[in-house]
């Protein structure tokens, strides 16, 4: 009868828990800074004539920046825009960390663009003359569920805070 009723008698399963990918929120920091940190060494390792450099840059992003990602990449490619020079990371500041259940870091990360330069296929500049030579970001970082990532960039945003200054 208990086997007909789904009984077997056995106790339930204990529940299973995960621990949090961080002990402690200096950690989460510490790691969505060097997330961010790789992020930027792919993006300056791009080629805009070859696609296949763009995986680097899909790999630590997911979500809403990943698919900006790619739609942006995408468009530059077809365009044939080019890039020249590299970006830098002046200064990254610690806005919040959840490392509870889902860990989730933002950061805001200010970004000299100043030795980069993007053109068009006939090398006219598509750089917006009104460019700041540091730019604010905010950074959403998640937890990642692939093998290899700890946290992967979620969302990049402009950042109208003090941060950069």
């Amino acid at each position: 009868m208990l086997v007909l009723s789904g009984c077997d008698g056995s106790p339930d399963p204990a529940p299973t828990t995960t621990a949090p990918l961080f002990a402690t929120e200096a950690e989460a920091f510490a790691a969505a800074e060097a997330t961010y940190r790789a992020y930027v060494d792919a993006l300056n390792a791009v080629d805009l004539s070859d696609p296949a450099t763009f995986e680097p840059v899909f790999a630590l992003a997911t979500g809403e920046a990943n698919s900006d990602a790619r739609k942006s990449f995408s468009q530059m490619h077809a365009d044939q825009w080019h890039v020249d020079g590299e970006s830098t990371i002046d200064r990254i500041v610690e806005l919040e960390a959840s490392i509870e259940r889902e860990t989730s870091v933002v950061i805001v990360a200010c970004l000299n663009v100043s030795a980069v330069m993007v053109t068009d296929s006939n090398g006219n500049s598509v750089v917006d003359e009104g460019r700041p030579d540091v730019q604010s970001i905010r950074v959403e970082m998640a937890e990642a569920h692939t093998a290899g990532h700890g946290l992967l960039i979620s969302a990049l945003d402009g950042y109208e805070g003090s941060a950069c200054e």
